[in-house]
């Protein structure tokens, strides 16, 4: 279980917002490509990993979810869901895949399922946080981003996300 959420690392909060989650593909750092799904230096991966084969629902998932083709993304990443009910990183991209989509309903359902799989664990607060920040829900997002905050002071991404919140906040708008 440990190792279907390694590729978590948040949401990039950059102003322009091209992909929020480039961790869900891999990147360790907010500037970095996507690389897929194992880091840099990682044991090789097993052929039966769910994301080692780059034709299995995990994969296409982000790969339609790189491109911005959030609704294919969603579909391949709830195949995902349904073929790998304890697969953290299945559940995480879908409910990016649904924040993207703007059905926030489906997304909270997501980020419940990840939570209850992996744990409180940085990366799902941070993109939970995100989450709240596009629908404009200010108080909520302060709330989760913090308490990833507290877990891990110096993660870039909740850093940037908190610097987003501030602004987003100041101008009272979302960030969609």
């Amino acid at each position: 279980m440990a190792a279907s959420v390694v590729w978590l690392a948040g949401c990039e909060t950059t102003s322009q917002l091209t992909n929020p989650l480039p961790s869900l593909f891999g990147s360790t750092a907010p500037d970095a490509e996507p690389t897929g799904s194992v880091p840099t230096g990682s044991p090789a991966v097993t052929p039966n990993l769910l994301g080692a084969d780059p034709n299995d629902d995990l994969s296409i998932g982000k790969k339609y979810y790189r491109q911005g083709s959030y609704g294919l993304a969603e579909r391949y990443f709830r195949k995902a869901v349904e073929l790998h009910p304890t697969d953290g990183e299945s559940w995480v991209g879908l409910a990016a895949s649904y924040d993207r989509l703007k059905r926030f309903d489906l997304a909270d359902r997501a980020y419940a399922q990840a939570l209850k799989i992996a744990g409180p664990k940085v990366e799902i607060l941070n993109n939970q946080g995100f989450s709240y920040m596009l629908r404009g829900d200010y108080r909520r997002a302060r709330t989760i981003l913090i308490q990833a905050q507290t877990r891990d002071p110096e993660n870039p991404y909740v850093k940037n996300n908190l610097q987003l919140l501030e602004e987003s906040a100041r101008k009272a708008k979302s960030i969609n």
